[in-house]
């Protein structure tokens, strides 16, 4: 398996695809790399050289936040927020929905399961 910045990239998958296992990288994102890049985005990541790994490495550190750096990001952008008391703030810190969905019969991702009703004998 080919590792690009700590990441096992899938040796039997198209390039582009195993990109996308990268956190902070998606299809277009990972199209731009290998085209910038100069690499066939359908190629398989087993039929990589160490050249080409080094250079898809060096393009994606020089131009994009990925892995640990933009998830700091992200948990410092919603640290803020509650530290700042915004409705989104609140939201996160509450375990709710915070782009203004309805929570009445929805929300179970965020809201986590049902609470069960332990019946009395």
């Amino acid at each position: 398996m080919a590792r690009i910045l700590g990441v096992e990239i899938p040796d039997n998958k198209a390039l582009f695809v195993g990109l996308t296992y990268i956190y902070g990288i998606g299809r277009k994102t990972a199209f731009d790399i290998l085209n910038a890049v100069g690499i066939d985005p359908n190629k398989k990541a087993k039929d990589l050289s160490d050249d080409e790994i080094s250079k898809i490495t060096h393009y994606i550190n020089d131009n994009y936040k990925v892995e640990g750096e933009l998830r700091q990001e992200v948990n410092n952008n919603i640290k803020r927020l509650i530290d700042i008391g915004s409705y989104r703030g609140r939201r996160h810190k509450a375990g709710l929905p915070v782009r203004g969905q309805k929570t009445h019969a929805n929300a179970r991702t965020r809201k986590g399961p049902r609470l069960t009703k332990i019946k009395k004998k």
